[in-house]
């Protein structure tokens, strides 16, 4: 039996990306706002949302080039 261990590490890659983010949002905008209130959770979730915009776009570029490079290396 082989194992893809490249099908494991972006499996797990992912797992960890999406928990990272779940913490963010669900424990860290909590504590906003149960410490401040909603008008700053509303703003903290705003701040979080224009932070993650450079990240996003980054991943996408990398992703475009990704499958640049795939279809060029079948020609």
């Amino acid at each position: 039996m082989s194992r893809d261990l490249r099908k494991y590490a972006r499996n797990t890659n992912l797992r960890l990306g999406l928990g990272a983010l779940i913490l963010l949002f669900i424990v860290g905008l909590g504590l906003i706002y149960w410490l401040y209130g909603p008008e700053a959770a509303a703003m903290g979730f705003t701040c979080i949302l224009a932070g993650l915009v450079p990240v996003v776009l980054i991943l996408l570029s990398l992703y475009i080039i990704d499958r640049i490079t795939k279809h060029a290396g079948r020609e």
